[in-house]
């Protein structure tokens, strides 16, 4: 715990993904005082053309007040 899902336009590389994901770790481990084994952090990728069903409509917003950052589109 804590498990991190991060879905994002395909595009970016696999030098990004990794470097995401190490900062996104170790974010984790700073603020909330995770050890490293204890983040897993998978990174999913979405076509933009079916960004609106399968992400927003699915996910964000009938998940909205649980959202710290809200997107602003």
């Amino acid at each position: 715990m804590p498990h991190v899902v991060v879905k994002m336009y395909p595009g970016s590389s696999e030098e990004q993904k990794n470097k995401l994901s190490e900062e996104i770790t170790k974010s984790i481990m700073t603020i909330v005082n995770k050890p490293e084994g204890a983040v897993s952090v998978a990174i999913e990728e979405v076509a933009e053309n079916e960004w609106m069903d399968k992400v927003y409509d699915a996910e964000i917003r009938p998940n909205l007040e649980k959202l710290y950052k809200k997107p602003g589109y």
